[in-house]
């Protein structure tokens, strides 16, 4: 007789990553907006502008100044 399992489901890398901490709440609500976006409108990619569009649905503005961005080299022209 077999025992093994029935077919099952693999885990997806995102949620993988949420289940073992490693996204925060804030990313894995806009993954999940981004994914949700995809199904709706059957568009496998985004554009910025519609990328754009679900950050802005998600409620996020701009309230302060750009910050120094991590990796941005010493002496490279930022754009404003």
């Amino acid at each position: 007789m077999d025992r093994r399992p029935g077919p099952r489901r693999r885990r997806g890398e995102v949620r993988r990553a949420a289940e073992e901490g490693e996204i925060t709440g804030e990313l894995l609500e806009f993954i999940m907006a981004i994914d949700e976006y995809r199904r709706i409108n059957e568009r496998p990619f985004p554009s910025w502008s519609e990328v754009f569009e679900i950050v802005q649905y998600l409620g996020y503005r701009k309230v302060a100044p750009r910050a120094e961005h991590i990796n941005t080299a010493s002496g490279a022209e930022v754009l404003d």
